[in-house]
Order: C-alpha cells, then sequence, then structure tokens
C-alpha cells in the first residue's frame, strides 16, 4: 500500500517539507508562576496603553508582525467612539528578558495596561515582571500554560476550538471518538484539549494514537492507526494536525490505509481553510473544522487594507481585538473599568472575527463557525453565535 505515493499525495509532501520548520518555529510554552490583579486608569486622562511588539530582533518576520500589530491598534483606536486610548509602543526584540525590562519601563511610564507582547516566554516574562504592579496584560499568545494571574491570552485555543466542535458532533449523533497526533508539544496540547472536550461533552475517547513528526514518520505509522480506528468503533478521527505541516499527509494516508472518510468523520482542530490546497485532500471531504465569524473578520481586512495599502497579516487582528476591549470598558467612565473582574466580564467583546471573552483562568473564549468541504469548497453548517449565552457556546 506504501510502496509508492499517490499524485495528491506527492504533492502535498513537498508542501510538508517546506513549511514544517516555520510551523515548529511558531511554538513556544512557558509556565506562569505569579500573579497580579490590576485596578483602574485615571478617568480624567483616559487609557494608557502599552504596546509591546516583537521588532528590534533583526528578523523580517518580527518587523512586519510589530508594524500590523501596531497599525491594527492604532485602526481600532480611529473607530472608538469617546474612550481617549493613549498608545505607547514598545519594542521586545522577541526576546523574555527584554520584554520583561520593557514592561516594566512602560509601567513606570504610567501604563494602566499592557497589550502583547506575541510570544509565549516573552509574555510569560512581562507578566512575571509587571505581577506585583497591578498591571494586567492582554498577550497575543494563544498558548493556555502562561495564562492566569494578571496575564490573558487573546490568541483562540485548542480547547476552544475543541469544544465547539465536540458539541456540534454530539448533537450529530457522533460520541466515539479516535484522536491522533503528532508526538510533539503541539500534538499533545491538542490531545489534551481533544480529550477534555470529549470528556466534558458525555463522549468516550475510544482510541488515542500518535506519529511522529515527519514524513516517513506518518506514513509508516497510518495503517496502525487505521486499525486502531477501526478495531475500537470509533465514529470520528479528530486529528489535531496543522495544515502547513503535518494535516497534508495524515489526511492523505488514513483513507489509503483505510479510514474510509464516508463512513468515519474527520474532524480538525486546525483552520484547513488557511492553505487552498488542502480543500482538495481526500480526507478532508465532509470533514468538520472551525472558523471565526467570516463576516466580521472580512470587514476588518478591508478597513485595514484601506487604511494602510495592503493586507494584514493573520495575527493583525488580535492588536484590534485587544484596542476594542480596552475601549469598551473605558468606555463606561469607571476608574475600575480595566480591572481582571471587569476584563472577564461575562458578556464578552465584539472582535475582528467575532464576539470574545476572557474566562476566569486567563483564557480567551471566541465564537466560532463549524465548516465542512464539499466540492474541495468550504461550506458553512454551523454559523458563528453573535452573543453569548446562545447555541454553539
Amino acid at each position: 500500500m506504501f510502496a509508492r505515493l499517490s499524485a495528491t499525495h506527492r504533492v502535498f509532501v513537498r508542501i510538508f517539507i517546506s513549511l514544517t520548520a516555520l510551523w515548529l518555529a511558531a511554538c513556544d510554552t512557558v509556565p506562569l508562576g505569579d500573579t497580579g490583579g490590576g485596578s483602574g486608569p485615571d478617568a480624567s486622562r483616559g487609557v494608557q496603553v502599552a504596546l509591546l511588539v516583537p521588532g528590534g530582533s533583526g528578523s523580517g518576520n518580527d518587523a512586519l508582525l510589530a508594524q500590523n500589530l501596531e497599525n491594527a491598534a492604532r485602526l481600532a483606536i480611529a473607530d472608538l467612539n469617546g474612550p481617549q486610548i493613549d498608545l505607547r509602543v514598545y519594542n521586545t526584540a522577541g526576546s523574555a528578558a527584554q520584554a520583561a525590562q520593557v514592561a516594566r519601563a512602560a509601567v513606570d511610564d504610567g501604563a494602566d495596561i499592557i497589550l502583547g507582547p506575541l510570544y509565549a516566554e516573552a509574555a510569560n516574562a512581562a507578566g512575571v515582571a509587571v505581577a506585583d504592579r497591578g498591571i494586567n496584560i492582554l498577550s497575543f499568545s494563544n498558548t493556555p500554560t502562561i495564562a492566569g494571574g494578571n496575564v490573558f491570552v487573546l490568541g483562540s485555543t485548542f480547547q476552544n476550538t475543541a469544544n465547539r466542535l465536540v458539541r456540534y458532533a454530539s448533537g450529530q449523533g457522533i460520541n466515539r471518538f479516535a484522536v491522533v497526533h503528532a508526538n510533539d508539544v503541539p500534538g499533545e496540547l491538542g490531545r489534551q484539549a481533544i480529550t477534555t472536550a470529549v470528556q466534558s461533552n458525555g463522549g468516550q475517547v475510544a482510541a488515542t494514537a500518535s506519529y511522529p513528526l515527519s514524513q516517513q514518520g506518518i506514513t509508516s505509522s497510518a495503517q496502525r492507526i487505521a486499525s486502531s480506528i477501526q478495531s475500537n468503533g470509533a465514529q470520528a478521527v479528530f486529528m489535531t494536525a496543522g495544515v502547513n505541516a503535518d494535516l497534508p499527509i495524515i489526511a492523505t494516508s488514513l483513507p489509503e490505509a483505510g479510514v474510509d472518510p464516508s463512513n468515519v468523520r474527520y474532524i480538525g482542530l486546525t483552520r484547513w481553510n488557511a492553505l487552498p490546497q488542502a480543500l482538495a485532500l481526500p480526507g478532508l471531504q465532509g470533514g468538520l473544522f472551525a472558523l471565526p465569524d467570516q463576516s466580521t473578520l472580512n470587514l476588518f481586512q478591508s478597513r485595514y487594507a484601506g487604511a494602510y495599502g495592503s493586507n494584514p497579516h493573520p495575527l493583525a487582528g488580535l492588536a484590534y481585538d485587544g484596542i476594542a476591549a480596552i475601549g469598551a470598558l473605558a468606555s463606561s467612565g469607571n476608574g475600575n473599568s480595566i480591572s481582571r473582574q471587569a476584563l472577564t466580564s461575562r458578556q464578552g467583546f465584539s472582535g475582528t472575527s467575532g464576539v470574545f471573552r476572557f474566562t476566569s483562568n486567563g483564557l480567551s473564549e471566541r465564537s466560532l463557525a463549524v465548516a465542512t468541504i464539499r466540492n474541495n469548497q468550504v461550506v458553512i453548517l454551523d454559523p458563528a453565535p453573535k452573543s453569548f449565552g446562545r447555541a454553539g457556546f
């Protein structure tokens, strides 16, 4: 069966090899050990926001990200109706040590709240550095292990996505899930998120199978994984694979090994439509994945392009969302407007990809749509909720 790869498989092997290094470089985790509260700004002067961006590292990608994050933050300030935001930008150079240093400097300069930084280790270091100053941090990270205390993560987490998809699948009569993941840190975090979501929603993890994160590792593991899925009666195979890394190979190898997508529902923890070529993968046809509210996302992208003459980086919207949340709270005129209690308001905020809110453990809960792929096209099965307290949360 594996003597030679199919034509589709060979195409995605090339994509896998060229993009795996980039995907792995984006993964960064570190635990948070301190806590903080946060009070609020002087209502007479508005809110002073310190924006920590990864500029100054010497990396072209970091420089692009830094500029896009600042642009999006300033666009959000321009869109606010009422509250005054004093934005001050600090470069972290992508370094945890420098992030801690500039976070302390920002508080000394009068910052009421810190927006950023991007990388998990830097966000953790900044949070610890100012925890005793009562300053909250809205980081751009999606790493759950740094959340808590005075650090919140704006990025969408695996747990948020897993919960949405398991709830939807359960409503379709699917309650036995096989979890398939790479044996690296993101794969393990994804496995944990899926397992928690399945168990929290009354389902069963019928099987768990992993594979080495390499072309050979995936193809040589496919038959073993397929046998586990089939012998344990799984109704769905929930994969952690990323579209720019292992997804193209695993979503091709499993059908070739006998896991028929028409009998076993494939579900993905990542955005399958992030790479257009992935929409042709055989294992993804009829499968389930989650994505943000496309109407609000398209509006933000259009506004950004109109203001700056180029499309925003996919992470730029996080800076807009952070300012939107701060502005919404500051508009109350309450001197305690950006306290931890205020930030974790259950009603949440409106952002670039739909509604979102911060939970008491520092994570963000985001509105997501459930989609499938039919005839190589994305089809929305269940739209993203427009408010909290409705179906989908």
